[in-house]
């Protein structure tokens, strides 16, 4: 019988060489654990898993999860599908079936194996939100058709699997909606803000706004994320969520844009374009249920987390 202790797993990380799925994949393995790491490295790179690559602990499959595959793990965290506009609106047709058809296989992988199974859900499962800050029980505003529909919605039809699985056949599952995660091992052409900012401030080029940069984001530095995302996997047996977790410290646009220069210090100016499609106007989370169930909450405040980017962009930029 499979032990119900989470002392010492065999993990699967699915998107494990991303950004986010290789600081868990640290993580994991700082801890004792046996972790599979399974990318198809569309946005995922080798680069942000090498250092673990001699671990005997650590083991890599390229693999699509379009695709079904028979492991025998005791956790998985279902981080793949790619998360930025850029990556996500290039096959918006493979980015649907990444999130639905990804679930739908990883769920089954749980069913079979008793494994517990956490979904990386997202934020932009709320849209352009008509309710601020955002909290679990708002059911979000998407447009079904626009250019973002294909992530948003993507993710959304996950979240009911998810529980579909759990109320029919009683997988052991956890969802958490991740709001904008940043810090080392970003793409540096992934299209999202952060990463943008800072590689047009690095090389002097013009920082782009898209709109007139009052819009607003929350931002959580990667290793508050990975801590929230391991004690969501391993919390109380009656918590499954969804649960937001982010970093409720509020920005504009601007404001960020401010700040990178400053830390940069670079000559750039800004530049103002047009905002795309559906763009979020605010965006916050309330993170009381993670506080409560969870006992979480972020403790790497923006301008620290922006000095460990900065630092690692222009390690890469500079290269060997």
């Amino acid at each position: 019988m499979r032990s119900n202790s989470y002392d010492r797993t065999r993990a699967l990380v699915t998107g494990g060489a991303g950004f986010l799925g290789s600081h868990l994949c640290e993580r994991l393995i700082e801890e004792g654990h046996f972790v599979l790491c399974l990318d198809n490295y569309f946005t995922g790179s080798k680069r942000n898993i090498a250092h673990l690559m001699d671990n005997k602990n650590f083991e890599t499959i390229r693999h699509d999860l379009v695709n079904p595959i028979f492991l025998e793990v005791d956790q998985i965290y279902n981080l793949a599908c790619p998360a930025s506009p850029v990556h996500y609106q290039y096959n918006p047709v493979k980015t649907t079936k990444t999130a639905v058809m990804g679930a739908i296989h990883m769920l089954g992988l749980a069913k079979r194996v008793k494994a517990r199974i956490l979904q990386a859900s997202t934020s932009e499962i709320y849209g352009d939100p008509e309710v601020h800050p955002q909290d679990e029980t708002y059911w979000g505003n998407v447009n079904t058709v626009g250019i973002r529909a294909c992530y948003d919605e993507g993710k959304r039809c996950a979240e009911t699997l998810f529980f579909d699985y759990y109320r029919q056949n009683r997988v052991n599952i956890r969802v958490v909606r991740i709001f904008n995660t940043y810090g080392p091992r970003m793409h540096p052409n992934d299209g999202r803000v952060i990463s943008n900012f800072i590689m047009q401030a690095l090389r002097n080029e013009p920082i782009t706004i898209f709109g007139d940069g009052g819009q607003t984001r929350s931002f959580c530095y990667v290793d508050d994320m990975v801590d929230g995302l391991v004690r969501m996997m391993n919390g109380p047996d009656d918590f499954v969520g969804p649960v937001n977790l982010g970093n409720p410290g509020e920005y504009s646009i601007l404001e960020l844009a401010e700040a990178v220069i400053r830390l940069t210090g670079c000559r750039s100016r800004l530049e103002f374009h047009p905002s795309p499609m559906d763009d979020p106007k605010r965006r916050q989370p309330n993170i009381d249920l993670a506080k409560e169930k969870l006992g979480w909450e972020p403790e790497v405040g923006l301008i620290e987390g922006l000095k460990k980017t900065i630092h690692y962009f222009k390690e890469l930029v500079s290269g060997p």
